[in-house]
């Protein structure tokens, strides 16, 4: 896990070298062991390296394959990579290893495969290969999105890197904001890949590869990226062969062993807990897989109402492990809350949670740990899999004629108005209640009318949530459920949970790995029919399939999700904090700025339309515009 830096295109390898070594100043929490720079002629890589499997300097990067001829910088983690080396040390001409590190392995498979090296792996990562001989770059990102890459292009040259502010470091990105981004954010929280709010700032798509070579810079012309890997329901033949305990059978199976798979480090490693089903079922697999006990950390709050504190102790009652209650205040909360947005390289409306969690395992002298984030996607564990199975039902009033539908809409926002009757209102408005209708309006923060009035816009882009359907294919999926968890994991999974995952932890130089990502168990999941993980009760399919591995206690309990008492704190310990930065985003020509005042006064008098989340995300939005220097 580390923090890669790579420029394309600069002759000057004087020049190159400057803006590279900023570059890598600039995410030096990414990776602490080592700064490394490779330049050359046209090319430059940059690389920070957090050490997790073989820590000596033989691991540092760029690193230089056998020949001479290729350099890679690398981000992430190659779990299969044992079982991939010895593939290669069987072919008739054998890679000769020197070293023990997952990083040279890609180096020989891709100098063995090519391209096609990519389907030999199973990681998350994010890497460059420069082939001097062809002078040629071939950059590629994992199949989920979890290792995140950026890029920018301009006349003649291409950057790319890890993070966000470190291609501004670089000083070849104007710091503009982005207005399309701009919107996608105010609608959802954050900025959908390949979308940055940061304008020309792109991302590199999940289960995409980009081969360059000088031709990709003339003219200026637009990278095109490559796909190699998509969601599918590849398997459903399969499956639909299969009885229900069958499946379950595989579906432990599959977690079982990309949990083993993610225990491969050498260093100290551990686990996040909850004491909710996800994390829980990670946990418990670690116990059967490691030989020591396994070291647990958990959020705990005075404060019953938001503390998991006693499930997650019953788990770790159960399996013996070694563990950690972080026990916070309020107080100690908020006072984290300044290093935790400082530490934002995209804006978020959430994330600060997932900071906290991170620095104090790492304090704890933990440099990897597990998460359990992937689960409710998988598995069909929010509300949303639910709703969209009654909607399904329902979606003959879609047919409706357009009075019919406009009467029960105006009387919700009329004699019920809140968050939820405005969202009802709007759905009824719509000419279809298929799944790629109502979906981008159930993750909606702000609706469209809002949003209008607080920007001065003519009118809005295009949903980039309904485009991200479309792309996705959802017709391809026999199961409904299957198309729900398809537009959870490619919208507020990934450029939600993932990006704060990686953001917030690399903070500070923690690896974070997600079993439930594995995309062996991925593909399977996707391919089982609704009426085995219809969500009678949430993630029924899993808790069947994990057995008797977890307590009665933690199968049963309500579902909580890691909640804090934002509303308070807004209204008090960080009233002073908002109202400044609400305050500063109004004075930005692109809002109108009695729009944005009056937005803060109702939620100061609690009116039940504006909810804390929707005050938040504009605080942290102008925040990080001002520490990164973005104008309209």
């Amino acid at each position: 896990m580390c923090g890669i830096n790579i420029l394309f295109g600069i002759h000057d390898t004087q020049k190159s070298r400057e803006i590279i070594t900023r570059m890598n100043s600039c995410m030096a929490h990414r990776g602490p062991d080592n700064d490394g720079i490779f330049t050359d002629t046209n090319i430059a890589l940059g690389h920070r390296r957090l050490s997790i499997i073989d820590l000596s300097t033989a691991g540092n990067q760029p690193m230089m394959g056998l020949s001479g001829r290729y350099q890679i910088v690398y981000n992430g983690e190659f779990y299969n990579y044992r079982e991939v080396k010895q593939e290669l040390e069987k072919l008739e001409k054998p890679y000769p290893f020197q070293f023990a590190s997952d990083t040279e392995v890609i180096l020989a498979a891709y100098h063995t495969w090519g391209v096609e090296c990519l389907q030999h792996i199973n990681g998350m990562f994010a890497f460059a290969i420069w082939d001097n001989l062809k002078k040629e770059l071939f950059i590629a990102r994992d199949r989920l999105g979890i290792k995140p890459l950026y890029y920018f292009q301009q006349s003649g040259i291409i950057a790319f890197s890890s993070e966000v502010r470190s291609l501004l470091a670089s000083e070849l990105v104007p710091r503009k904001l982005n207005k399309s981004g701009l919107v996608d954010y105010l609608r959802y929280q954050t900025v959908h890949a390949p979308e940055t709010i940061v304008q020309d700032v792109r991302m590199l798509m999940p289960g995409n590869y980009l081969l360059l070579n000088d031709n990709s810079l003339t003219d200026n012309k637009i990278i095109s990226e490559k796909k190699y890997w998509q969601l599918s329901p590849g398997k459903e033949k399969e499956t639909a062969s299969k009885s229900y305990q069958e499946v379950c059978d595989e579906v432990y199976t599959l977690l079982f062993k990309a949990v083993e798979r993610r225990l491969i480090a050498d260093v100290p490693f551990g686990a996040f807990l909850s004491g909710g089903i996800d994390s829980s079922a990670v946990v418990g697999l670690m116990s059967k897989v490691s030989s020591q006990p396994v070291k647990t950390f958990s959020v705990t709050f005075d404060e019953r109402e938001f503390s998991e504190a006693k499930y997650a102790q019953l788990v770790a009652d159960k399996f013996q492990t070694e563990h950690h209650e972080i026990r916070l205040t309020s107080n100690d909360f908020v006072k984290e809350l300044p290093l935790a947005l400082k530490a934002t390289d995209h804006p978020s409306g959430d994330g600060p949670n997932t900071y906290i969690v991170s620095k104090v395992t790492k304090q704890a002298g933990i440099t990897m740990a597990l998460s359990g984030l992937g689960g409710d996607e998988l598995f069909a564990g929010y509300d949303i899999f639910k709703r969209s199975l009654k909607l399904e039902k329902y979606k003959w009033i879609g047919a409706l004629p357009e009075f019919a539908k406009k009467i029960p809409a105006k009387l919700l926002q009329t004699f019920k108005p809140g968050v939820p009757s405005d969202k009802i209102a709007e759905l009824l408005s719509l000419p279809d209640f298929n799944l790629e209708s109502t979906y981008p309006l159930s993750r909606q923060v702000l609706l469209e009318d809002k949003i209008m009035s607080l920007l001065n816009f003519s009118e809005l882009p295009a949903n980039v949530v309904s485009q991200t359907l479309r792309e996705n294919y959802l017709e391809k999926f026999n199961s409904l459920l299957s198309k729900v968890s398809v537009a959870e994991i490619t919208t507020y999974m990934q450029n939600v949970l993932l990006r704060d995952t990686d953001q917030m932890s690399m903070a500070s130089a923690l690896e974070v790995r997600v079993p439930f990502l594995d995309y062996e168990l991925v593909e399977f999941v996707l391919s089982i029919s609704d009426e085995y993980k219809y969500p009678s009760t949430p993630k029924k399919l899993l808790i069947d399939a994990l057995g008797d591995l977890l307590p009665p206690e933690i199968v049963n309990r309500p579902k909580m999700g890691f909640t804090l008492p934002w509303k308070h704190w807004l209204k008090n310990e960080l009233k002073s904090f908002c109202e400044n930065r609400i305050e500063s985003l109004s004075n930005r020509k692109i809002f109108n700025k009695q729009e944005i005042l009056n937005l803060w006064k109702a939620f100061l008098n609690d009116d039940s339309r504006i909810t804390w989340s929707r005050i938040w995300y504009l605080v942290v939005l102008e925040d990080w515009l001002l520490e990164n220097k973005i104008e309209d």
